[in-house]
């Protein structure tokens, strides 16, 4: 993958692409074809420094619906700041290219990309696609960040999932920024699991919702990989200003589930922090002769909720975070943060264009 340079950084090779070190390119990796013949391609923008240090990833779209994560690297990829970088940036916007053209989560075989990994050239198209990834970029690389949305209909509060338990990892999803952190367990077939297994920290972001570009979002994760990027000395350190708000890893998450099928009337938003006992919404019947609280079982966090009104008995509705005796602090934390990456709707933002954020 990698040969010395009289540069000082290594030149890679990607999908039979030589990246020299202080070069910049685009590079095709062939996928499965449409049934059409017309050809499917894993794009990959490799930044190579001219000065060594780690190689990282940052992929979006392993669902295809995902789109958050697609303009987050747009934009860090515009970042004047990558002219400095130290080591390599493998930038994958796509990853589940044929669900991104149907606007799915899924593959056309209906199979979760997400839980292929590793995959076996000779398997399924989705065990195909995960192990081309794998194989390809993910084990070249020291380290991985993973850009997610919440499902149709579901939308996160900007978060970090991570498996903790990894010195490294847990370091690093400290420095990303946000003020909400899990500590996620890894799943069978994930991508976390994959690079696991490879020794390769992953953090994987979770903001929005699919099929929608939701701004806070996007600027938090822009800003995020940034964040890491520094942490690993791959971009200078910030010049000295006021310290973004700090994480805070949650004790606990759960869904609370519909008590009742029919029309939901949500009462609280993401980033809200509730009382036990406190009602997040109302659910009635369309005539509304029957109406039924759906109650916060403990002092929490809203970090997720679903969108839709129309809700089934034991349908998830709120994705709550427990901090125990930091409650009110994450919940100032998430008050300093909104404010900091919103502005007037409408209004662009890219790295670098706002002296507070370019640091």
């Amino acid at each position: 993958m990698a040969s010395k340079s009289a540069g000082g950084n290594k030149a890679i090779e990607i999908g039979g692409v030589r990246v020299e070190p202080g070069q910049r390119t685009t590079v095709d990796i062939p996928l499965a074809a449409m049934y059409t013949h017309a050809d499917v391609v894993l794009t990959v923008h490799a930044i190579n420094g001219r000065r060594p240090g780690p190689c990282m990833f940052v992929c979006a779209a392993i669902h295809g619906d995902e789109l958050n994560g697609v303009e987050i690297i747009r934009r860090l990829l515009e970042s004047k700041q990558l002219s400095q970088l130290r080591g390599t940036l493998l930038a994958i916007p796509l990853v589940n290219v044929h669900g991104f053209l149907t606007q799915s989560r899924y593959l056309p075989d209906g199979r979760d990309l997400n839980r292929s990994f590793p995959g076996n050239e000779r398997g399924s198209l989705a065990g195909r696609v995960a192990n081309t990834f794998l194989n390809d970029i993910v084990r070249h690389c020291t380290h991985g960040i993973d850009l997610h949305t919440g499902a149709r209909h579901r939308t996160n509060l900007p978060q970090i999932r991570a498996d903790l338990s990894d010195d490294q990892t847990r370091a690093l999803a400290m420095e990303f920024g946000v003020p909400v952190v899990l500590d996620a367990k890894l799943r069978d077939g994930s991508l976390r699991e994959a690079a696991a297994d490879s020794g390769i920290p992953l953090l994987l972001y979770e903001a929005g919702e699919a099929l929608r570009f939701d701004e806070l979002s996007i600027r938090a994760g822009t800003r995020g990989i940034i964040n890491v990027m520094r942490a690993l000395r791959m971009l200078p350190a910030r010049k000295k200003s006021a310290k973004a708000p700090s994480a805070v890893v949650a004790d606990d998450s759960r869904w609370v589930r519909a008590p009742h099928s029919g029309i939901m009337r949500s009462l609280v938003r993401l980033g809200d922090r509730v009382k036990k006992g406190r009602v997040l919404g109302y659910i009635a019947d369309p005539m509304g002769l029957n109406e039924y609280p759906v109650v916060a079982p403990d002092e929490a966090i809203v970090i997720g909720a679903n969108n839709l009104p129309l809700v089934h008995e034991g349908e998830a509705l709120f994705h709550l975070a427990s901090f125990k005796r930091h409650t009110r602090r994450v919940a100032d934390q998430l008050q300093g943060f909104h404010e900091r990456f919103n502005r007037e709707e409408g209004e662009p933002f890219f790295i670098g264009e706002d002296e507070s954020l370019e640091d």
